[in-house]
């Protein structure tokens, strides 16, 4: 709210947002900020749950290889956007873990391949189990239709914030 030149208090128009941006917009931005800090805090828990001693940013590493098979580390590298060093020492941590490991890349016999092991690849199903189970009892007031919804508009934005960083 705020007050025009007679004291009165009004609605802010769009033009009042802070650089001309519509209310929309300031509204996606605040809502997301608060969806990523609580993800940051979810993925930390989630990856503690898959090993103890396992990085908090190497769960989305585990869940990409889960979902894809086998990788190249430099495949995983960009996809996570981490520089190649970082991606090496994620590895190493995650193979000394007994969560992944390397195999020989059939295409190319000079490369090689980081795939989650049996061990792995049982604590991510496990975890991500639990993890949608506690989704459908946190919206099972939701309509199907809502979730739905909300899964392909977060779908469509991930889409477009990947083209953009590209």
């Amino acid at each position: 709210m705020h007050e025009d030149a007679t004291g009165e208090g009004r609605e802010a128009a769009p033009d009042d947002a802070p650089g001309g941006v519509d209310r929309e917009f300031l509204s996606l931005e605040r809502e997301l900020t608060v969806l990523l800090r609580r993800a940051r805090a979810s993925q930390g828990e989630m990856a503690r749950e898959v090993h103890p001693d396992l990085e908090s940013s190497a769960y989305g590493l585990l869940i990409r290889l889960e979902e894809c098979g086998g990788q190249r580390a430099t495949a995983l590298a960009a996809y996570i956007g981490v520089g190649k060093a970082t991606m090496s020492r994620q590895l190493r941590a995650l193979e000394e873990l007994g969560l992944v490991a390397r195999e020989p890349d059939p295409a190319d016999g000079r490369a090689w391949l980081v795939a989650l092991t049996p061990e792995g690849r049982r604590r991510v199903g496990r975890v991500r189990e639990a993890r949608r189970a506690r989704y459908v009892r946190q919206l099972a007031h939701w309509d199907r239709g809502e979730v739905a919804e909300l899964a392909r508009l977060l779908h469509e934005l991930n889409g477009v914030m990947e083209r953009h960083e590209k």
